[in-house]
């Protein structure tokens, strides 16, 4: 099965090769192609088919939904890999939002509140919580958005070192907290719990404040099952989720994955059964069909991309 793992499209400008993305610089926009790069481990360990195509139109769709709330740099959606964006100055904050509280990272919110923390953003928990309960309210918990590692750090701190002023960062709260609302509303319908995620947001020349990079996709945000959730928390049991967790397992197991410098290559089966939740996802979250793009990949995206040569 073909997969898109890199592009070299020398008509379309200068090059920044992200995780997942490989993005061309104009003057006033960018090209934002969605590869089916898969990376875990600070690297890349596959190469799923589709994942790249669900990733760009599941955030197509979502900005659609949300455009209301605040306006998005989506320009056009010439390709189905492909979101050509309006160039914004970068608002230096990564909007993370919590509505459950979960996650095993050392930032998550149940990480910290299994340490004895109790204060996140506006809201005081109290203690004897059971992990994945639903919070009395989303939480704002933003991070630095830096070239080297985020950091989770205050209002204040942020306000302090000049990063942001205390008013664009109000207004990214509050929009962080409205997006992350019509998220969920749109996702019960659908049958998911969208558990957390993180905007990211740029600024257009006359300061307004502006949506950017991806919205609520797989890859952003958590998602469980509604059906079941009730019973799994009774159980103590973990909710029925997009889960990824898998394929990273058996690196983990097969492998060192930080430390060897070349990776075997993942099963057929595993990266089959993680290219069929992606699909899964987008068609249970957009409720439409999953058509396919047009093979093979680079001839279709040059055609479609001539028009925006630099």
């Amino acid at each position: 099965m073909e997969t898109l793992r890199e592009t070299n499209f020398d008509f379309l400008g200068k090059k920044k090769v992200g995780k997942v993305r490989d993005i061309y610089e104009q003057p006033d926009r960018l090209i934002l192609i969605t590869t089916d790069r898969h990376s875990s481990f600070d690297r890349i360990i596959a190469h799923i088919p589709w994942k790249g195509q669900v990733l760009n139109q599941i955030s197509a769709w979502w900005f659609e939904a949300t455009k209301d709330i605040v306006p998005n740099h989506v320009l056009a959606v010439p390709d189905p890999n492909v979101t050509v964006g309006k160039k914004m100055k970068m608002v230096p904050v990564e909007a993370v939002m919590r509505g459950y509280l979960t996650g095993v990272t050392d930032t998550s919110i149940w990480t910290r509140y299994s340490k004895g923390e109790r204060i996140f953003g506006d809201l005081t928990l109290p203690d004897g919580l059971k992990k994945n309960t639903k919070l009395p309210q989303p939480v704002f918990d933003p991070t630095t958005k830096e070239d080297t590692h985020d950091r989770a750090i205050t209002t204040a701190q942020m306000v302090e070192e000049g990063l942001i002023t205390k008013e664009l960062f109000e207004k990214v709260r509050q929009t962080a907290t409205k997006l992350f609302l019509r998220g969920q509303e749109i996702a019960a319908k659908k049958g998911l719990i969208l558990v957390d995620t993180k905007y990211e947001f740029g600024t257009d020349e006359s300061g307004q404040l502006v949506l950017i990079d991806e919205i609520h996709t797989p890859d952003s945000s958590r998602y469980w099952q509604t059906e079941g959730y009730e019973e799994r928390m009774e159980k103590g049991e973990e909710p029925k989720s997009f889960d990824k967790e898998f394929l990273r397992l058996w690196f983990k197991e097969n492998c060192d994955p930080y430390k060897d410098s070349t990776l075997p290559d993942a099963p057929s089966e595993l990266v089959e059964e993680l290219s069929r939740r992606y699909i899964q996802m987008y068609e249970q979250v957009t409720g439409e069909k999953f058509v396919p793009g047009e093979i093979p990949v680079i001839p279709r995206m040059e055609r479609n991309l001539k028009q925006y040569a630099a």
